[in-house]
């Protein structure tokens, strides 16, 4: 028996979700047995149960957007992966499982060495950072990159990826404490998310204006990114923590012509191919195996012990994500 959560109807996860059992079903052709090893408990998880997120949950359903695993049987035909691999979930969900049966084509193998915990984050806030660097616009070594939320997985992210690639971080935080932490973890710039933090920013990128902004915020912290971006500068808003919408001044429309885009990386993974979503992948795993890349871990909490890691996953003042370890059922 292989143990897994679901929720039959939407709501507050304390509530709907239930831990149970199935059997694992034979393998079809070219399909893998994977035994989950962590996966993460994101807000898109969250939303996802609660019945707010961008795709409709349709419950009965197992919640769980990424994670980890090792393939530990493969069926006929199966060519590209083998026992013992360690792998990352490609599928958009599901992966809150002591088990995963899938075709092999839904999962990218991982390198040899890299930490699983880790790695079980990499398929969201790290790919998301890295489509902001390079989806957008055209950077050149030692450009400017400037965002909100700066603390966040996707923040961190992007702070390290951009180091290593090259290019410069301006990163508006609320809260001071954050400053020097950010600042080891390779930011080049941290201010406060504030009027006299915008000040700040703005000696900073004196002649040198960035050409995009990230933003996970909306409202005034969006105005200030957009104060801050260069004339035909990009916004990416591919957050909304404030819960308040992105509102544009006319001035910026008219006097600095600014451009307004979206992200949401689940889509950009449906739509990519699998040599695009190889691409992406390699770097980011490498980087996550050498150290260069690291996103901060709270807690890891057994499977079993679901309810207190969903509560933890929900309180602020949290020093980075909760992950469930799914081999503790």
């Amino acid at each position: 028996m292989s143990s897994f959560l679901q929720f039959t109807r939407t709501g507050a996860p304390l509530e709907v979700l239930e831990l149970c059992q199935r059997e694992l079903p034979p393998l079809q052709h070219r399909e893998v047995h994977v035994a989950m090893r962590y996966a993460p408990i994101n807000p898109a998880d969250l939303n996802f149960i609660e019945g707010n997120y961008g795709r409709p949950s349709n419950p009965p359903a197992i919640p769980g957007h990424e994670g980890s695993g090792e393939v530990i049987e493969v069926g006929p035909g199966v060519e590209s992966l083998a026992k013992g691999d360690f792998v990352l979930p490609l599928v958009g969900g599901g992966c809150w499982v002591e088990h995963l049966t899938a075709p092999e084509h839904h999962f990218a193998k991982l390198p040899a060495g890299i930490d699983m915990v880790q790695a079980s984050m990499l398929r969201i806030n790290p790919i998301t950072a890295w489509c902001l660097i390079h989806e957008f616009v055209d950077l050149e070594k030692g450009d400017w990159i400037v965002q909100n939320a700066s603390n966040s997985g996707v923040g961190r992210a992007l702070i390290q990826i951009a180091k290593r690639l090259g290019y410069r971080t301006l990163n508006f935080v609320r809260r001071p404490e954050l400053i020097d932490e950010l600042k080891a973890l390779g930011a080049d710039e941290v201010v406060m998310d504030t009027d006299e933090g915008l000040a700040r920013a703005h000696e900073i990128t004196k002649g040198q204006a960035p050409k995009i902004a990230a933003n996970a915020v909306g409202g005034d912290s969006a105005i200030r990114l957009m104060e801050v971006l260069a004339p035909s500068g990009t916004l990416v808003t591919y957050g909304a923590m404030s819960r308040r919408s992105v509102k544009v001044p006319n001035r910026f429309s008219i006097f600095k012509d600014l451009s307004l885009r979206g992200f949401w990386v689940t889509k950009w993974i449906e739509k990519a191919s699998h040599a695009e979503l190889h691409d992406v992948m390699r770097p980011l795993a490498e980087m996550m195996r050498t150290g260069n890349l690291t996103i901060a871990v709270d807690e890891v909490v057994p499977l079993k012990d679901f309810k207190n890691a969903i509560a933890r996953a929900q309180t602020d003042g949290r020093t980075g994500k909760i992950v469930l370890d799914l081999t503790a059922v």
